[in-house]
């Protein structure tokens, strides 16, 4: 009788315990950044455009230009999902990079980052637009 070969597993001992595989915690990360990056690919280059064509205009046009509906709502929608899309990027290197107790502290002080960058950005447009 010939013995077959095992086969090789790719699962942490404790993964097959849980029933997870290698791919159930990563594919959400995977989403966020396919779908932030297609969302922020018109909005870059409206926001490109829109930067250029204003080009030499006084402070107050571009205030009112930051102030009109249309224009705050697609740049807040630019400052969120890019700071969504930059945390998210990070985060993902981070856990590549970074290892020990130092990947948890780094990947938490990124976030805290891009969250109160984002929002200090979202209110200041707020406040122009408001």
């Amino acid at each position: 009788m010939s013995e077959q070969p095992t086969a090789v597993r790719l699962q942490s001992p404790l993964a097959r315990v849980r029933g997870l595989g290698s791919a159930k915690g990563g594919t959400h990360h995977w989403w966020v950044q396919r779908v932030t990056s297609m969302a922020l690919l018109p909005l870059t280059i409206w926001f490109v455009l829109s930067v250029a064509g204003h080009t030499g205009a006084s402070h107050d046009e571009i205030l009112a230009w930051i102030g009109r509906p249309f224009n705050a709502v697609l740049l807040l929608s630019f400052v969120v999902i890019s700071f969504q899309h930059a945390g998210a990027g990070m985060q993902v290197v981070l856990e590549d990079y970074v290892r020990g107790e130092a990947r948890i502290f780094s990947i938490l002080v990124v976030k805290g980052l891009c969250w109160i960058l984002g929002l200090a950005a979202a209110l200041a447009v707020l406040r122009i637009a408001i």
